[in-house]
């Protein structure tokens, strides 16, 4: 990984800029509804760093739950590091764009991860 940092943004894959030199990133488990490949112009979908299933459901974007939902999801991070870094190191110097589709801007996986990965870099 090179050692300068780089920026890291997200965006809700239904309010999406145009490609903009990005290294966009899909970051849910589940395909958006009703958005189509093209339009979002991926170039990776990392299912490994997306909230596990059970972790989802019971979050079910409830803000009440954001506390413990991001120690959780922080700690199932933590077990994917080598996922983060390939996804740092696949941006190859490149802003990245973190792309989710929930409703709340300010309680998402996507907030989360962006975290993870900003404590990673040097």
């Amino acid at each position: 990984m090179s050692g300068n940092s780089r920026a890291i943004a997200i965006a809700r894959s239904y309010d999406l800029p145009d490609a903009d030199g990005h290294y966009r990133v899909l970051v849910d488990r589940l395909w958006p509804r009703g958005v189509t490949k093209d339009s979002l112009q991926l170039d990776r979908w990392t299912k490994e760093l997306a909230p596990s299933d059970k972790l989802r459901q019971w979050f079910d974007h409830d803000p009440n739950k954001w506390a413990e939902f991001r120690k959780r999801f922080l700690h199932e991070l933590s077990q994917h590091k080598d996922s983060a870094y390939e996804l740092l190191r696949a941006a190859d110097g490149k802003s990245i764009l973190l792309i989710y589709a929930a409703k709340d801007e300010q309680h998402n996986n996507a907030v989360v991860l962006k975290e993870y990965l900003e404590r990673l870099q040097p």
